[in-house]
């Protein structure tokens, strides 16, 4: 029984002592820090890697903006009355066409009436001196009347011509023609016309409602004259000039282009570093109106700028990188300031990146190798 129990005891251990059966361990990326990845050589293979250096290309260049459709000021007209009232009629709503001339409300107030019956009043009393005047002048003339008189009747005389031209001025800021007045055709109404030729863009009164003269009753555009207001950022304002043509498109309708040229660039910037740049229409078109939201493409000079295919700048956590190759299957990710893509290049600034190799195909899987290793 000893004899086989040491048999077995030695088996055991010679057995256990043998060389173990070791798995093969599948090859994986080394990451020397958070920006370097190392491929082995099936991975390099499985991916494959294209790099390329900078290279240097004609750019055209478009700068891309945005900004609103404007009226200019002399476009835009505020209709109110000068002596207030209540607004016994109107047919307008927001949109509707009007023309010049044409009837947009009707307003009543009693002070309507006592204005018209003051100048009827003074035109009488001024008729009567102006005879009165004449008879005094007559009279000195012959020495039948002082001097004191026919001043006195001249005096009267002038005040009433002051105060019948004043009243006939209020008259016509009202719409009334103070020729045309009468005690027969006094009326308690007076009528608002519009102004211009184009559209109501505002209402803001109802039936009944008391308007002072600093309010305002309608607010008209004429859309002939539009234009379109950009917002140009203070980097790219010297790439504008008077005159530039600027492609402009909706983002309801972004096949539609619609064609307009820069007339204004504004000389001062805002708290934002921004400065406005007006566009005129080449072709006028009723479907924009002001308010609306558009894109602008202005098409700049060619110029010769360094770049690299697009697909060899990857974007992580908001930021733009390519990677560089330092050596054999080692690669290093660094960040680039991204500028202007045009025809599948992107414009990158050479500053660290000259001569050297870059990844322009296989990037994204580079970027994914090196954050799933640094996991």
């Amino acid at each position: 029984m000893n004899s086989r129990n040491l048999f077995y005891i030695a088996s055991i251990f010679l057995f256990g002592c043998g060389n173990p059966v070791q798995e093969p361990v599948a090859e994986t990326p080394v990451a020397a820090s958070a920006d370097v990845v190392t491929l082995s050589a099936g991975q390099l293979k499985n991916i494959h890697l294209k790099t390329d250096t900078l290279r240097r290309q004609n750019i055209s260049g478009i700068l891309r903006l945005s900004g609103q459709v404007d009226v200019p000021p002399q476009n835009l007209v505020s209709v109110s009355i000068p002596l207030g009232g209540y607004l016994k009629s109107t047919d307008m709503l927001p949109g509707t066409h009007v023309r010049k001339g044409q009837l947009l409300a009707v307003m009543e107030d009693p002070q309507y009436i006592q204005l018209q019956q003051d100048y009827l009043t003074t035109r009488n009393k001024l008729n009567y001196a102006g005879r009165e005047y004449e008879r005094q002048k007559e009279l000195n003339s012959s020495k039948a009347a002082s001097d004191k008189v026919m001043q006195q009747a001249e005096s009267e005389y002038r005040n009433l011509s002051i105060e019948s031209k004043a009243l006939a001025a209020k008259l016509s800021l009202l719409g009334i023609n103070a020729d045309r007045l009468t005690e027969n055709n006094i009326s308690r109404t007076i009528n608002i016309h519009s102004p211009i030729t184009g559209y109501i863009n505002k209402v803001n009164v109802n039936i009944g409602k008391y308007v002072t003269p600093s309010d305002v009753i309608f607010e008209l555009v004429n859309p002939v004259d539009i234009h379109l207001n950009l917002t140009v950022y203070e980097k790219d304002l010297d790439k504008l000039s008077i005159g530039q043509q600027v492609s402009v498109y909706t983002n309801a309708k972004p096949d539609q282009r619609y064609d307009t040229k820069i007339i204004l660039i504004s000389h001062s910037l805002n708290e934002n570093r921004s400065a406005e740049v007006h566009c005129h229409f080449e072709q006028y078109d009723k479907s924009l109106v002001p308010g609306m939201y558009m894109n602008a493409e202005v098409r700049l000079q060619d110029n010769q700028e360094t770049v690299l295919p697009e697909v060899a700048i990857v974007n992580f956590e908001s930021k733009d990188y390519v990677f560089v190759e330092e050596a054999e299957r080692t690669y290093r990710m660094v960040a680039v300031q991204k500028g202007q893509t045009d025809n599948g290049v992107t414009v990158v600034p050479a500053a660290g990146l000259t001569g050297r190799r870059i990844v322009t195909e296989g990037a994204y899987s580079l970027l994914m190798q090196l954050k799933n290793t640094g996991e």
